[in-house]
């Protein structure tokens, strides 16, 4: 008899423990896109430490018309932007790029997203972790990845680079046309 009476607010207190169902990465995705990241970091170290040890400093490796394998040291950030200056940039870009890798991780964790969001924060936070190890470990970036068309070379890149280059494409698709998408639905 007890029971029956206080049965509305037994229902009641069930509902207000039960834990809403957050939208978003399962644990289990969570720690795949981590993988993914760390994947990134392991290739990008061993294209990195392959051309260190079989290349000489600009010595290019011909692949095809508009592709060459070249070494190269970027002391600065992308493009070379700063890499002349007294080397504070190192230490700044440095810093940056733990603050930045942090982030990614912490979002990564403890944010809802979507699958192609989550991708491409991997993707960032791979090549982000992949140039500052260069950073800490060698005072610069290597960079390999040299194209060009006659005598018009775009800066070398390397692994790290160009996973963080179609990380954020994949962004700038994800808020280009997947909100367009979200606002018709």
């Amino acid at each position: 008899m007890l029971k029956s009476k206080l049965k509305p607010y037994i229902i009641k207190s069930e509902k207000k423990i039960k834990k809403k169902k957050v939208p978003g990465a399962t644990l289990k995705v969570r720690v795949l896109l981590l993988l993914i990241s760390l994947g990134i970091v392991i290739l990008d170290q061993i294209t990195k430490l392959t051309v260190r040890n079989y290349m000489r400093l600009f010595d290019a490796q011909y692949v095809t018309d508009y592709w060459n394998w070249t070494l190269a040291y970027n002391q600065g950030a992308a493009f070379s932007f700063l890499a002349h200056e007294g080397g504070w940039q190192r230490i700044f870009f440095g810093i940056l790029a733990s603050f930045v890798s942090i982030a990614l991780v912490f979002y990564i964790l403890n944010r809802k997203y979507s699958n192609l969001i989550g991708v491409a924060v991997s993707f960032i936070l791979g090549g982000a972790v992949g140039n500052l190890i260069d950073r800490v470990v060698f005072g610069k970036v290597t960079d390999f990845i040299d194209w060009h068309y006659i005598d018009y070379h775009w800066p070398a890149f390397n692994v790290a680079d160009s996973f963080i280059t179609v990380g954020v494409t994949l962004l700038v698709i994800d808020s280009i046309f997947m909100h367009r998408k979200a606002k018709k639905g």
